[in-house]
Formats: C-alpha cells, structure tokens, sequence
C-alpha cells in the first residue's frame, strides 16, 4: 500500500512551522524599524539641540608668592597635611610649579 500525503490544510506540524516564520519575519522587521525610528529620532535631537560649548574656567589673578612662616620649636608640624594642602593648592592653580617647588623645599627644611 503506498503512502499518500495529506491533501489540503496543513497539519499541526506545518501550522507550527509557519506560525514560527511568521513571528520570527515580524520580530527582524519591528526590530529593524524600531532602530532606524531611533536613528532619525537621535540625529533629529543632535540638530535641534546641538552640544554646548566648553565652558572655561574663569583667570584669577596670581596669588602672592607663599612665604612660609618660621617655624616654632614647640608646636609639632604637619609636614603630610601641608604637602597635602600646597598640592591642592598647586591643582587649583594658586601656585605655578616653581612656587610648589620653594614652598616644598622650606617646609622639608631644605
């Protein structure tokens, strides 16, 4: 007896199958959509609002040159916490690297 195919609506498998291809088309198409949507939305934003920019910090004057003050033989020095603090002051720009480099030098007591 041969085997004769099922004529007329697909089975359960081919249902499947096709249900499948289908989500799976839909799925690629709504996501292409939805990145070239993001894509104009972006570019869009970037002509309306253009980056501002850079702000620059204001010049100060030039401080003093710092003087060390003499040192007192009772009163112990915190020599980490004014290195710490000409540092600072060297980042913020109050002090150019040769005022660092005197300041350093007075209180290391050279």
């Amino acid at each position: 007896m041969p085997f004769i195919g099922r004529v007329g609506r697909p089975g359960l498998l081919g249902l499947a199958a096709r249900t499948a291809v289908v989500a799976g088309t839909a799925s690629a198409v709504g996501g292409a959509v939805t990145r070239r949507q993001n894509e104009r939305a972006a570019a869009s934003y970037a002509q309306d609002y253009p980056p501002a920019p850079p702000v620059q910090a204001p010049v100060q004057a030039a401080p003093a040159p710092v003087q060390a003050a003499p040192a007192a033989p009772a009163a112990p020095v915190d020599i980490v916490g004014k290195l710490t603090q000409l540092g600072e002051l060297r980042q913020q720009g109050l002090l150019d690297a040769a005022e660092f480099e005197r300041a350093k030098a007075q209180l290391l007591g050279g």
